[in-house]
């Protein structure tokens, strides 16, 4: 029997990321050849990408009439040109850090200033950049700001200029509108991002990622500076003379606002199990995960829509119904219940939860009753799917030939890694099926041929009933498992899939990290409704890292080191990206362990500063004693 899959036709594009190399700063590492790859794929995309006049002529997101704030302009010529190229459709602003009398001096100042008055503009002169909220401009907003080749003046080292660049975002946010952009036209090689060509070292360049940090801002966009757009611009004010920047190459950064980091809240559920009503607290650090109903049949989330495409595809063999029951937060614990879950699985992978209040629920009117002070057994949050297998099989519509689906969130205790999640949403499917070996097969070649184009292939483990799915990326990570189990009347087959829509979605659409997938910025999501077809694209590029160190004292027999994890988890709201025992040294004479960590703070969402990192990592610092009771060296 040939299947015909109609998969999604997603267009993988190259990304580039950074890595620690050292202790407590920014730091970055790319692979071979990225920067190559990341200026070609922006070459390519030049064409579709904004560019400052189309921003300006109500072209793009932003609606027209624009109010647009010039920084630090020299003789006046680019907001000249700007006018003209704009023409009525942005009321411009443009101020110069001179006094007027000295800035008519430069070549063509007087000009252009007549040409600006012509058209309107406003200007404005002894204007610092660092302290726009302090000068007239404070009652105003602007919709953009835009500072070409910032120079602190004269032979100004990279260290003044990076103080320059964070002082300019932190005044331009007061007076930047939300949604609004600020761009920023840096040479080549100074903003230190792998779009510059040649790539400077990281600490020999503005860092204008960080800087912007600083001020909650994300590089949201970059492309080259058209200087040929703007034919009477001139470029001026290099080494404070009169005098062009270098603008072959250059690149013009456009910053947006982030949402910020804020204090995780705690967050009371309730859930029903058995004849019970459990009232507990929610763990901290999976706070972003609860209640964000991603596989709701009209979401446009790429977990639900790989769902959807891959279920579609299935339904072509076979019938699947879906098993809809609303299964509670939490399982009571029992050997039995684990046991299904496999070897991959083991008590201290759970999330085992310690109820506020336990209620009775009554016989006829099923309220509230009574209450107790602790449970009558161990809850814990479903670390897999595979506990309902048993709930699929009893229901009296369960027949053979009809895969049975059910899908949702699931919860485990897993170190801090790029590679896994605490939380993500997996696809349970039990089906009885004829014990000839056609059926599985079929339902075999089928994951593969969907999943195979995609680096994802069916390996038999240990040449058993059990068929793993592997996600090869930089290693071998399990993304889902095939099991076929026998029936006792061996006529029937109980064939049982679980599948890892995270990391399959992850995988399908070139989401290079998968705390994407949980971003409350709309940004992400807009990626993906109908109207903006195509791959995925981060809307915070080159997000910079931050590398710290912490070490302790632990007594290696009582060290929960998943609890460590859980802790930088809640402490860091997700900002660290991985945490590695880099060292391990054992006391011959006392017995207790030293452990170093190494923590990479980087969002792969939000604007995170060097400050904001720091201040992370103090706090862990000041509750590992607390909460773990170990010694910190």
């Amino acid at each position: 029997m040939q299947v015909r899959i109609v998969w999604l036709a997603i267009k993988r594009v190259g990304t580039c990321y950074y890595d620690p190399v050292d202790f407590g700063r920014v730091v970055q590492q790319l692979p071979p050849d990225s920067s190559k790859r990341h200026l070609k794929d922006a070459q390519e995309l030049s064409k579709h990408v904004r560019c400052i006049v189309n921003v300006l002529s109500g072209r793009d997101t932003m609606t027209a009439p624009r109010e647009v704030l010039l920084v630090g302009e020299g003789n006046f010529s680019f907001s000249a040109a700007l006018c003209q190229a704009a023409g009525g459709s942005a009321k411009v602003t443009a101020t110069c850090f001179q006094a007027e009398d000295v800035a008519r001096l430069q070549d063509g100042a007087a000009e252009n200033i007549r040409r600006l008055s012509e058209s309107g503009a406003d200007m404005y002169y002894e204007v610092d950049g660092t302290a726009l909220e302090c000068t007239s401009l404070k009652q105003r907003s602007f919709d953009c700001i835009i500072f070409n080749f910032p120079h602190c003046g004269r032979k100004s080292g990279v260290k003044k200029n990076r103080s320059l660049l964070a002082k300019f975002f932190l005044s331009s946010i007061q007076v930047l509108k939300n949604g609004g952009e600020i761009h920023v036209a840096l040479c080549n090689g100074q903003g230190g991002t792998p779009a510059d060509k040649p790539t400077r070292e990281w600490h020999n360049s503005w860092q204008a990622v960080a800087m912007a940090a600083e001020a909650g801002l994300i590089l949201s966009q970059i492309c080259p500076f058209d200087h040929e757009k703007y034919q009477s611009y001139k470029c001026t004010g290099y080494r404070s003379q009169d005098k062009g920047f270098h603008v072959e190459g250059a690149l013009n950064h456009i910053f947006t606002h982030s949402l910020p980091y804020a204090a995780i809240p705690s967050i009371n559920l309730e859930a029903v199990v058995g004849k019970e009503i459990i009232l507990f607290e929610f763990p901290k650090e999976l706070t972003e995960f609860a209640n964000r109903n991603f596989l709701d049949p009209k979401s446009h989330h790429p977990v639900q829509m790989v769902q959807e495409q891959l279920l579609k595809e299935l339904e072509s063999l076979w019938p699947v119904q879906v098993v809809d029951v609303d299964f509670p937060f939490l399982f009571r614990d029992s050997p039995e219940r684990l046991q299904a879950c496999g070897p991959d699985i083991t008590t201290s992978d759970i999330y085992w939860i310690r109820p506020v209040e336990v209620h009775n629920l009554g016989e006829e009117d099923c309220r509230p009753d009574g209450s107790q002070d602790s449970p009558t057994g161990n809850y814990g949050l479903w670390p897999s799917l595979l506990l309902h297998v048993q709930e699929v099989v009893q229901r009296s519509d369960f027949c053979p030939g009809v895969l049975f689906r059910l899908s949702g969130p699931v919860y485990r205790r897993v170190p801090v890694s790029r590679n896994t999640s605490p939380a993500f949403h997996q696809l349970l499917l039990v089906g009885a099926l004829p014990s000839e070996p056609e059926p599985v097969g079929q339902l075999r070649n089928c994951l593969e041929m969907l999943l195979a184009p995609y680096g994802i292939a069916l390996e038999e483990e240990d040449r058993s009933r059990v068929h793993e799915l592997w996600l090869k990326v930089k290693g071998s990570f399990k993304v889902g498992r095939l099991e076929v189990l026998s029936a006792p009347d061996d006529v029937q087959q109980l064939c049982v899939v679980t599948l890892n829509l995270d990391l399959l979605a992850a995988q399908i659409f070139g989401v290079t990290d998968w705390r994407l997938l949980w971003s409350p910025d709309f940004r992400f999501l807009s990626h993906f409704l109908p109207s903006s077809p195509g791959p995925f694209r981060p809307f915070s590029l080159y997000p910079p890292t931050y590398v710290h160190d912490v070490s302790f004292w632990v007594e290696p027999d009582s060290f929960d080191e998943l609890a460590f994890h859980s802790l930088v988890r809640r402490v860091s709201a997700g900002a660290v990206r991985e945490a590695t025992l880099v060292d391990r040294f054992r006391h011959p004479h006392m017995g207790h362990a030293s452990m170093c960590y190494r923590l990479t703070y980087q969002s792969a969402d939000r604007a995170l500063s060097y400050s904001q990192a720091l201040a992370m990592q103090l706090e862990l610092r000041r509750l590992l004693p607390l909460e773990l009771q170990v010694t910190m060296r």
